[in-house]
Formats: C-alpha cells, sequence, structure tokens
C-alpha cells in the first residue's frame, strides 16, 4: 500500500502524512483502508485499491460474459433470466469501484444531500490527495450497526435509529433519486460522539444508484399498495 500511495502522489510518504499504519484496518476483494495522520494533525483514512484489479477483474467478466451468452442459447427457461444483461450491469458496477475518484464523488454528494438531515455523518473527502488508485478522507468513528449490545449499553435508542434508518432511505430515494447501494452492516457505524450521538455514520461509496421520475412514481406505487395490503396491486 506504501509504495502505491507514494506513486499516486508521486512524493514520499512522509511528505504528506506525518504518521500511517501500515497494517490495514479494513480489507476486501477490491481495496483495503489505512489509517494516518496528515502532516496538518487532521486524522484520516486512507483507501489502497489492490494492484492488479483492472486486469483480473476483466479477465474474470470475459469469462462471466461468455458463460451468459451459452446459457442464454441453451435454455429457454434461462433466457427469461436475461443472464447477459445480469453479467452487464455486474461489469458497469466492478468498474466504477474501481475508480476512487468517482467514489470520492459520489460520497461528496451524499454528503451535500444529507447534510440538512441531521441523521446521517458521511465522511470529508480531501481532495487534494486523491487519485483513481487513492483516495484520502475524514476518519471516522462509530459502534458498527451490528454490535447491537454495545449500542444499548452506550444508550443508544435502538427504535430510533430504525425509524431514522428509514427516513433516510426514503429521503435519499424519494427526495434525491440518488442513494447509497451497498449498505450492508460493514458499511454502517453509530456514532457515540456527543455532538452526533445516534447518528448513522456511512461508509463505501463505490456503488451508488439512481432513480428518475419515472422510477420513484412506480416505487411510491408499489410501497403505497404494499402498505395497504393491496397485493394485486403490487403484483400489477
Amino acid at each position: 500500500s506504501i509504495a502505491i500511495v507514494e506513486r499516486a502522489f508521486g512524493r514520499p510518504l512522509s511528505d504528506v502524512f506525518a504518521s500511517f499504519d501500515a497494517e490495514p484496518v479494513a480489507s476486501a476483494s477490491i481495496a483495503q483502508v489505512h489509517f494516518a495522520v496528515l502532516r496538518d494533525g487532521r486524522e484520516v483514512a486512507v483507501k489502497v485499491l489492490r494492484p492488479g484489479m483492472l486486469r483480473a477483474i476483466d479477465d474474470d467478466l470475459a469469462l462471466l460474459h461468455r458463460v451468459a451468452g451459452w446459457v442464454e442459447r441453451a435454455s429457454d427457461d434461462a433466457r427469461r433470466l436475461k443472464p447477459r444483461e445480469v453479467v452487464a450491469e455486474f461489469d458497469v458496477y466492478l468498474h466504477d469501484e474501481l475508480d476512487l475518484v468517482r467514489e470520492a464523488a459520489n460520497a461528496a454528494q451524499l454528503r451535500r444531500n444529507m447534510a440538512g438531515l441531521g441523521l446521517v455523518e458521511i465522511p470529508e473527502m480531501l481532495w487534494d490527495w486523491c487519485t483513481s488508485d487513492v483516495m484520502v478522507m475524514q476518519r471516522m468513528r462509530g459502534i458498527p450497526i451490528g454490535q447491537i449490545e454495545r449500542l444499548r449499553e452506550s444508550g443508544v435508542d435502538l427504535k430510533r435509529l430504525s425509524r431514522d434508518g428509514v427516513t433516510i432511505f426514503f429521503t435519499q430515494v424519494f427526495r434525491d433519486g440518488f442513494f447509497h447501494a451497498d449498505m450492508h452492516p460493514g458499511n454502517i457505524m453509530v456514532s457515540v460522539a456527543p455532538a452526533t450521538f445516534g447518528r448513522y455514520v456511512s461508509l463505501d461509496f463505490g456503488i451508488v444508484g439512481t432513480l428518475t421520475q419515472i422510477d420513484k412514481e412506480y416505487l411510491a406505487q408499489n410501497f403505497t399498495a404494499f402498505f395497504r395490503r393491496d397485493y394485486k396491486r403490487v403484483a400489477e
């Protein structure tokens, strides 16, 4: 990671960071995250793309495209599932995740959208140090959303947390038409800092979704029918 960061910035690590944790605090198939401190004292998280990912992913996707074509030709049942379209969508999202500048832009847009809501914290991107391979952002702290007992012990109101989660989702979907599309528990924490206590903390913005007005109208009708238990309308 150190070599990748230095190559991306075109300068030694010590020119940018007062300290840099060599061991990652989070690691996934495409990238890993390190904590660091900038020379001006700001605590940051540094996301680093693993080397050689583009070639590895392109090789795997080529195989998936080929298999999807075989499956579609071999079976009417498989053709109904549109395997080539599924792989094509997978292809788009994977390549989006490989560009950390795009991810930083997603985070910045969500941060602007959610600024007045007071329910969710999104890290600030440090644009001077964001490249396609490296992304530097404000370090966030909180309790992982899956650690329920820790949340209770810290005094977090879980019912309110649930309501806030629905509000955040509906605001992103129906007001903004721009939403975080990878909200598994590994990407969500809850702040217990006094100034932001009980707020969600969102991480990892490689995948976002967008909705047109037609999409939002469709979803609104579907939700309304579901809440009314009008399952015939849901099916329609």
